[in-house]
């Protein structure tokens, strides 16, 4: 879950490490550091915190080193003693050891001769530290990272070239990671390898770069080349050559780089993640462009034919976090829309539980990052037993979409906010997509009703736009109201109860308030005991076969003293009736309507969060792309 960086280059390196680790933050920030090769070797400075924190203490390390040389402040980088042109950086998310300095990156062998930054983790690194400490190796943190620091510093004291070393420690190695190496003894060079965890090289105008994920490349790169699994890269400001695991040396075609990939700033919004939510029209708009044509349902780089698509005998999602939310509602849409058989799983727990997968399946992998460990793991488990699989991601070219049969590709754009708004939304537009080319192919519906729900889902955008213009107001007002509640509630039933958990999930990320989320009809069972006056109950209300059963369980809630806010469907007096607030969503159809109910709940929790004076672009313990089971 951290992010790595390097860089070889003709340009004094140090604010382009620091810049790419900040374009990569949303990776982790509970400590960073860069290590940079000098004139007089290598030279490392880590802090805990953000990269606010970095920046301060790299430029006290300047102030100290030009009051050392007598030359007063450093104020541009050019005037530094000595101007390095080659480094790496890391952001960490805690793994192994407590958030310290002395465990964040980079980490160096005793010798001080390399260092590397790593993301993932080590699996077999307490049998590696073992050996080395019988070997009389000291370590100075507690992480998995720093054997691999050591193991490198031991092949290159017997002689060998820190390529050939990567290659070596690579196979001595357990887990899933990526990691770039730089030594004091080989001017210029970066070596980096990568197995299950991402790794790109950007290349520029007489520079590379090496990254986690193109977010990291800035305005002066536009080509890349990814480095494929098991791979070995040694980079140089002149090119980069690849090794596969056998040592043959290999050609990487150039891909293009999204423009938009690296652009993260606010655009007059205050924080991230309200810029995010506002985005959704937008997003969801692009996501859906060119797949509802006058011929029908357009899905290009499914990879299924429609042969295929018409055998399938099921369908199984896995996700986690939100992207289990998204794919819990396109559920609904696929089993009600096209009568496919859809099972659903958390990503972590499917393949622990030998799923009975195979030939005329097809597994759907949602990950957001398209680097989600478990999703990836889900994947290839399902992939290896003969199931075709689909990577619905965000990210093009990310590892999700390499290792699938077909991809659905989300157009959200770069999303910084921990707390996902924008890719939820469109995740779920294309969920619904695919099952609505699945009703087409299978003809599970009549013409007439295809037509209307494409109408319907091509509204989405218009109708996104009506939500936020309609309810960012009362919404706000209600979060300010019950702020400081020690608990809260939500409640749905059918295709709300998935946005009911989501509600909930972006409330605890964001504010840290406990809330529970609970099919309603199952509030009698257990959950209605931890209501007390006035607890707030926030229910999805919206059109739905079971609206009256709703308005039941609403009614025992109230019955208890709880206060009830409910998301409804314009029109829908009766839910104001039962309610002590109503929030309206415009009319639609009754699958369609969720989608709509996650905005207003999207900006409760956004609300709630800001006037309790919290972060919500970086919420505690939380990173945004999981890179690690």
């Amino acid at each position: 879950m951290c992010g790595i960086v390097g860089y070889a280059g003709e340009r004094p390196c140090r604010e382009l490490l620091l810049d790419a680790l900040e374009r990569l933050e949303y990776r982790g920030y509970d400590s960073a550091g860069l290590s940079l090769q000098t004139d007089t070797g290598l030279e490392r400075i880590r802090t805990v915190g953000n990269l606010e924190r970095l920046r301060a203490a790299v430029a006290a390390h300047d102030l100290e080193l030009s009051t050392v040389a007598g030359s007063g402040p450093v104020l541009d980088v050019a005037d530094a003693p000595t101007v390095a042109t080659i480094g790496i950086g890391h952001t960490r998310w805690a793994t192994h050891g407590g958030v310290t300095e002395e465990n964040a990156h980079p980490h160096s062998d005793m010798g001080d001769n390399v260092h590397v930054v790593l993301n993932g983790i080590i699996e077999n690194h307490v049998s590696l530290r073992r050996e080395l400490e019988e070997r009389e190796v000291s370590f100075s943190s507690e992480t998995d990272a720093e054997v691999v620091a050591h193991l490198l510093g031991e092949h290159c004291a017997e002689g060998r070239s820190l390529t050939e070393a990567v290659t070596l420690v690579r196979f001595q190695l357990e887990g899933h990671f990526a990691f770039v190496a730089l030594s004091a003894d080989e001017d210029g060079l970066l070596v980096a390898t990568r197995r299950e965890c991402p790794l790109v090289v950007g290349v520029g105008d007489g520079e590379h770069l090496l990254a986690s994920a193109n977010a990291a490349f800035g305005e002066g790169v536009r080509r890349m080349q990814v480095v494929e699994e098991g791979e070995v890269v040694a980079v140089t400001a002149s090119g980069a050559r690849f090794f596969d695991q056998r040592g043959r040396e290999r050609t990487r075609a150039l891909a293009g780089v999204d423009a938009e990939a690296g652009l993260t700033g606010m655009r007059g919004y205050e924080t991230f993640m309200l810029k995010e939510i506002h985005e959704q029209p937008a997003a969801v708009a692009a996501t859906l462009e060119g797949a509802l044509t006058a011929d029908g349902i357009v899905l290009p780089d499914l990879g299924l034919s429609d042969l295929e698509l018409r055998r399938l005998d099921r369908i199984t999602i896995v996700g986690c976090g939100t992207s289990y939310h998204a794919g819990l509602l396109g559920r609904c849409a696929i089993r009600q829309w096209a009568g496919v058989p859809v099972d659903f799983d958390i990503a972590s727990e499917y393949r622990y539980g030998d799923p009975r997968v195979g030939a005329g399946d097809l597994v759907i992998g949602i990950t957001q990052s398209g680097e989600t460990a478990d999703t990836l793991a889900a994947l290839r488990m399902a992939r290896s037993r003969g199931a075709r699989t689909v990577a619905l991601t965000n990210v093009p070219g990310s590892l999700a979409t390499r290792e699938s049969d077909g991809t659905l590709l989300t157009r959200a754009g770069n999303e910084v906010g921990v707390a996902a708004t924008k890719t939820f939304t469109c995740q779920v537009a294309a969920l619904y997509l695919l099952a609505l080319r699945l009703a087409e192919v299978r003809q599970s519906l009549s013409r007439s009703e295809l037509e209307r729900l494409r109408w319907e889902v091509g509204e989405l955008p218009r109708r996104l736009r009506e939500v936020l213009a309609g309810t960012a107001g009362q919404i706000q007002a209600t979060a300010e109201r019950f702020a400081q509640a020690g608990f809260f509630l939500y409640m749905g039933r059918q295709a709300g109860l998935p946005v009911a958990l989501e509600g909930a999930l972006k409330l605890k990320e964001i504010s840290y308030i406990p809330c529970d989320a609970y099919a309603a009809g199952e509030m009698k069972h257990g959950p209605i005991a931890m209501l007390s006056e006035r607890t707030p109950v926030v229910c999805i209300a919206t059109d739905s076969p079971v609206l009256g059963k709703l308005l039941s369980n609403i009614a025992e809630v109230r019955a208890r003293g709880a206060h009830v806010i409910a998301i409804a469907s314009a029109g829908a007096v009766e839910v104001a009736e039962h309610c002590e607030e109503t929030v309206y969503v415009p009319e639609c159809d009754r699958l369609i309507a969720p989608i709509l109910a996650a905005v207003p709940l999207q900006l409760l929790a956004y609300h709630v969060a800001r006037a309790r004076g919290l972060n919500v672009d970086r919420p505690r313990n939380l990173a945004k792309t999981v890179t690690v089971e």
